[in-house]
């Protein structure tokens, strides 16, 4: 894939900002939650001492707070001071082993070495030539950086489900995020091509199913920066979240069940 088809860093970062929106930040934790076996690969991970993680992007602490009972330490950063201030309330958020701070990764005060660096869907939105040097220098001399994917899929034989979810994301998701189409795109693979990143290793999670009230799965696409729904009017916003119960209840009923994963890639940042 060539490097124009990839969001220019102006573009990302406009909807990384997004996050900080209330209505995202109330939403957030609909969102499905990584499998338990992500946090068995990443401390396997860490082979240097002292065990000090930082995770980058970190939201509300998806992966800091499960994490953090299985180090020394662990900085999470990230920018949004409302997405921080909801994972300080969450189970975990006030482990006296996890240290928040606000700010842009690119520039955000570090306290290194690090012997595992994590970003949880996050890495996307990041100025990558800045960043993975930074980390390079961050990083203990065995220290890795993993990036780690949540995947879902929603029942298997539901066509009418899918495409019925399909038009109304083409008819009510208006995001800047893709500006050409990313299908089959590879961070690591691009990172790796722009000299900033060798790829060690990857793993992926056994799938684990998850269950949520239709509701709840309706709230879960107002978690989601670049949707942009909370950009919508306020009419509109409420006729996507009609339709898409309505959906729910035609093809599946009260409570959705998704198929849960995540991809963790690892390697070593470059100074090119």
């Amino acid at each position: 894939m060539s490097e124009t088809n990839i969001p220019p860093f102006s573009t990302r970062a406009r909807v990384a900002a997004e996050f900080d929106h209330p209505e995202v930040v109330t939403s957030y934790r609909f969102r499905p939650e990584p499998p338990a076996q992500t946090f068995d690969i990443l401390a396997g991970l860490i082979t240097d001492a002292p065990r000090v993680v930082l995770d980058i992007g970190c939201g509300t602490g998806f992966l800091a707070r499960p994490l953090v009972s299985r180090v020394d330490r662990l900085d999470a950063v990230d920018m949004s001071p409302a997405m921080i201030a909801e994972g300080k309330r969450l189970l975990g958020g006030n482990d006296p082993r996890l240290r928040w701070v606000v700010g842009r990764i690119e520039d955000a005060p570090l306290d290194p070495p690090y012997a595992l660096v994590t970003a949880g869907d996050a890495l996307g939105w990041m100025d990558w030539d800045v960043l993975l040097p930074r980390l390079a220098d961050a990083l203990t001399p065995a220290g890795l950086f993993a990036s780690v994917t949540l995947e879902l899929r929603t029942p298997a034989g539901l066509d009418a489900f899918g495409q019925g979810l399909r038009a109304l994301r083409q008819r009510y998701i208006r995001t800047p995020w893709r500006s050409a189409p990313l299908e089959g795109f590879d961070l690591s693979d691009e990172l790796q091509r722009r000299n900033l990143f060798r790829e060690v290793g990857r793993a992926t999670t056994d799938v684990v199913p998850f269950r949520q009230p239709a509701d709840d799965f309706v709230r879960s696409y107002h978690g989601r920066a670049s949707n942009f729904l909370h950009r919508l009017p306020p009419e509109e916003a409420a006729a996507f979240d009609a339709a898409l119960r309505q959906l729910i209840w035609e093809h599946i009923g009260p409570e959705v069940q998704l198929s849960v994963w995540t991809d963790i890639v690892w390697g070593r940042p470059l100074r090119p």
